[in-house]
């Protein structure tokens, strides 16, 4: 298949398609899986600060009892506090009990009065953060070298409910933008190194994607070359037949007669070999199964055992000719019948007799079994022919597929005899196959259910 241009020329387009469609595919599924991360832990970093913010609010409100004055007692509750004296100098208090969340190096506390002053920190404040107060809920802010913050600011009311000032708890989110960066990397490499397998997973798979078709396209190709070939010998001789008749000056009657017999021979072997295609063609492109076709059209009930023995009968003459004993043999005693289409079971027979006959020397013997088994009707038909050699047993059923070509062209043979009657045995919903032995004869072996 890598020698055809058109195949291989598809098969890089297929691959490059689905390799498209799956980096299209993998690259959203990225951005989505980037994007529900990110979105999950800043829900978690939000969640964070409102838990630590409330667990410091309610500790807070009950321990203040002056707006804009810090009880000694607050701080019991919060690490590293410093206030921050008239001057602007901060004055870090003696530690005591430190809450266990803000002890975290990322966290920082600040207090402002009600004017919006700041006058006390606690945690890992940052020094390059902006000491000015904005009363938004929740902020986003960045410090002078660049890094980024995530705070809440929330009011406080004294014990009395006076209004206190405001208090932000925030974080750094250096470990959340660490993370996510890491993430990016693992995307950034996963994604080309994804792609790279995807595309010599798509090469493979269109590989085996174009396999049928090429074989389809092989078989068409084959078949168009053999019914050319075919359809052209007896075209040819015709023709030759005709031009010859042409350069005689002058035909007397019993040449005359001559030339039109070898004409008609000619145009009958390509009357039957244009009949034999357009039956293999019509049972081909039925849309259904020709045995569904067959009970809803017009449904037959054949006796194979009439069958039998008519051909026999019919074929008998041929037999003599040949100098072969054509026999039957019976071996049920009920009547075995199949509902199909009678005349294309006929011709399916008789193309196995034939065969039988013409491929069995002078002295041989034909014999046709009719047996039945487990709701099958059997037919055997049996000679003590030349044999077929195993390489070619496995391709007698194909179109135009001859063993010994100048044998069948002695006989007359165009190599669709086996593959009508393999296609009309599959049509009866039966099967048809063959067993032989080189010189020993053959055994085609018909199956079709009662």
């Amino acid at each position: 298949m890598n020698q055809n241009k058109l195949f291989n020329r598809t098969r890089w387009q297929l691959a490059i398609s689905y390799a498209a469609v799956m980096g299209l595919i993998l690259s959203l599924l990225g951005f989505g899986v980037y994007r529900a991360i990110a979105h999950a832990h800043w829900i978690a970093i939000d969640r964070e600060l409102e838990s630590v913010a409330g667990t410091l609010h309610d500790s807070l409100e009950i321990k203040l009892q002056q707006p804009g004055r810090l009880e000694p007692i607050v701080n019991e509750l919060l690490p590293n506090l410093r206030v921050i004296g008239v001057n602007g100098v901060k004055e870090q208090l003696p530690d005591r009990h430190i809450l266990s969340a803000i002890n975290q190096s990322y966290y920082y506390i600040r207090l402002f009065n009600n004017s919006g002053k700041l006058i006390a920190t606690a945690g890992a404040y940052p020094e390059a953060l902006p000491p000015t107060f904005n009363s938004q809920h929740w902020q986003t802010i960045a410090d002078s070298k660049g890094n980024i913050y995530h705070q809440i600011s929330v009011s406080l009311h004294t014990n009395t409910l006076e209004d206190w000032g405001y208090f932000q708890v925030g974080r750094s989110l250096q470990d959340f933008n660490d993370y996510l960066s890491t993430v990016r990397l693992i995307l950034k490499l996963g994604l080309p190194t994804a792609l790279i397998l995807v595309g010599f997973s798509s090469w493979w798979l269109a590989g085996l994607a174009m396999k049928p078709i090429y074989s389809s396209y092989r078989q068409i190709q084959q078949f168009t070359a053999d019914a050319a070939h075919e359809l052209r010998t007896p075209l040819a001789a015709s023709q030759a037949t005709v031009e010859s008749a042409l350069l005689m000056p002058q035909l007397d009657e019993k040449e005359a007669r001559e030339i039109l017999r070898t004409v008609d021979r000619q145009n009958r072997r390509l009357t039957q070999l244009v009949t034999d295609l357009l039956l293999l063609a019509r049972m081909d492109s039925q849309p259904k199964s020709v045995s569904e076709a067959l009970e809803e059209d017009r449904p037959q009930l054949c006796c194979l055992n009439d069958l039998v023995s008519d051909l026999v009968e019919e074929l008998a003459a041929l037999a003599i000719a040949s100098e072969v004993a054509l026999t039957s043999e019976i071996r049920v005693h009920q009547q075995l019948n199949v509902v199909g289409d009678a005349d294309r079971l006929y011709r399916l027979v008789t193309n196995l007799i034939v065969n039988a006959i013409q491929y069995t020397p002078g002295g041989g013997k034909v014999t046709v079994i009719l047996d039945c088994s487990h709701q099958e009707a059997i037919i055997q038909v049996q000679d003590t022919g030349i044999g077929i050699a195993a390489a070619d047993l496995a391709r007698i059923f194909d179109r135009f597929y001859r063993v010994n070509s100048d044998r069948s062209r002695h006989t007359g043979g165009s190599g669709l005899g086996l593959a009508i009657a393999q296609t009309i045995a599959r049509a009866h919903r039966g099967s048809l196959s063959a067993r032989s032995e080189l010189g020993f004869g053959s055994t085609f072996l018909l199956r079709l259910p009662l």
